[in-house]
């Protein structure tokens, strides 16, 4: 049967109203709280001296880059997107494509840092070894998943957002739905506290 685009377009506000999010020991986080959380982990990250890193493949690759250039401009958090097309093609002919973020991350990540994993399917080899690497050098992790509830990237960050569908439009959607209300909030933070800076200067 023929969906009309109302139907879509309600059952893309239904998957986004849906996300659930786990903290790392599995337990079930609020919303605004994943939201706040993620905020100051961004924010501490970068007064520290320390950045946000994206990953992601495809359609989640997009998002990253866009992300990263959000962060830094209307964020005002320092954040990088391991897309280079020539990074990618050297990692993935020196190494194997599954090691194309994580050698990146082993190479110019940092502890303190940290790393944002976007997979639909939440199996994207590369996505997973990368949200490893990040472990291992002490950076934090948040991931984006969506499809089957178990999949493996759900289960290394600590905080871990997944929606439940098994649409990749879907999940594409609710995934920068959720991390633009990230940079957005974000935005609006950094934007008030300079004003505040400003009256102080006064």
């Amino acid at each position: 049967m023929k969906r009309s685009a109302t139907e879509y377009f309600a059952e893309a506000a239904r998957m986004l109203m849906s996300v659930e999010i786990t903290d790392g020991e599995g337990s079930t986080v609020d919303i605004e709280d994943f939201v706040d959380r993620t905020i100051a982990k961004c924010r501490d990250a970068h007064i520290a001296g320390n950045k946000v890193m994206f990953v992601g493949n495809g359609a989640s690759a997009s998002h990253a880059s866009h992300m990263a250039a959000d962060f830094s401009k209307n964020g005002r958090i320092r954040s990088v997107a391991f897309n280079d097309a020539a990074a990618l093609t050297c990692y993935a002919n020196d190494y194997s494509y599954e090691e194309v973020f994580s050698k990146q991350i082993e190479m110019q990540g940092q502890a303190g840092d940290v790393l944002i994993a976007i997979s639909s399917s939440g199996e994207s080899e590369n996505i997973i070894l990368a949200a490893r690497a990040a472990r291992k050098i002490g950076a934090g992790v948040i991931t984006l998943s969506g499809f089957e509830t178990g999949n493996r990237l759900r289960q290394l960050g600590d905080l871990n957002a997944w929606v439940p569908s098994p649409d990749y439009g879907f999940v594409e959607i609710a995934h920068l739905g959720v991390i633009h209300a990230v940079v957005d909030l974000a935005a609006d933070h950094a934007a008030k506290r300079e004003v505040i800076e400003k009256r102080f200067r006064a």
